[in-house]
C-alpha cells in the first residue's frame, strides 16, 4: 500500500534520514505509517513495536515513530533502554514538535526532524561501537 502523505521519492528520502541518524549510534529508528488507528496512537504504536520486533534490539533502544493520517494520530514509542535515559519531557516534546509540524502541512519535515533529534539521543546515550550492525530495517513500515 502506498502513503498517502508521502511520494515513493519522499518515502525513500525518510529512510535514507534513518540510515544517516543510526550510523551514529547503536539504536534502532523505525517510522511506520497508515491510514487509521482505532483507538489510542500509543497502544497501537505499542502493539506494532513488538510486531516489528523492536523490542528484540540487543540494548533495548529502539524507536517507533508512528502516523495514522487520515486520522490524524501519532506517537513516538521508545524501548526501555531509551526510554530510562531520556525524560518523559524528550518524547512529549518532540510530539508536540511533530504535530506542530504536521499541522502546518510540513509532513516530511516534521519527521526528518524527529528522526534526527532522536538519533542525536541515541548517540549520546548509544554511540557507535565497532562491531554495530542494523538490526532492524531502515524502511518505512506500511499498514
Amino acid at each position: 500500500m502506498a502513503s498517502d502523505l508521502f511520494t515513493q521519492a519522499e518515502l525513500d528520502r525518510l529512510s535514507a534520514c534513518i540510515q544517516r541518524a543510526e550510523l551514529q549510534s547503536s539504536g534502532e529508528i523505525r517510522v511506520h505509517l497508515e491510514k487509521h488507528c482505532r483507538g489510542s496512537a500509543l497502544d497501537r504504536a505499542r502493539v506494532l513495536f513488538h510486531r516489528l520486533g523492536m523490542d528484540r534490539t540487543d540494548l533495548r533502544n529502539g524507536v517507533l515513530i508512528y502516523v495514522a493520517g487520515q486520522d490524524r494520530k501519532v506517537s513516538i514509542l521508545g524501548d526501555e533502554g531509551i526510554h530510562n535515559k531520556v525524560t518523559d519531557q524528550f518524547w512529549a516534546l518532540e510530539l508536540e514538535n511533530l504535530l506542530g509540524c504536521f499541522g502546518r502541512g510540513e509532513y516530511l519535515q516534521g519527521l526528518e526532524n524527529v528522526i534526527a533529534d532522536v538519533g542525536a539521543k541515541l548517540k549520546l546515550h548509544f554511540p557507535a561501537q565497532e562491531n554495530d550492525r542494523n538490526e532492524l530495517s531502515n524502511e518505512i513500515s506500511l499498514g
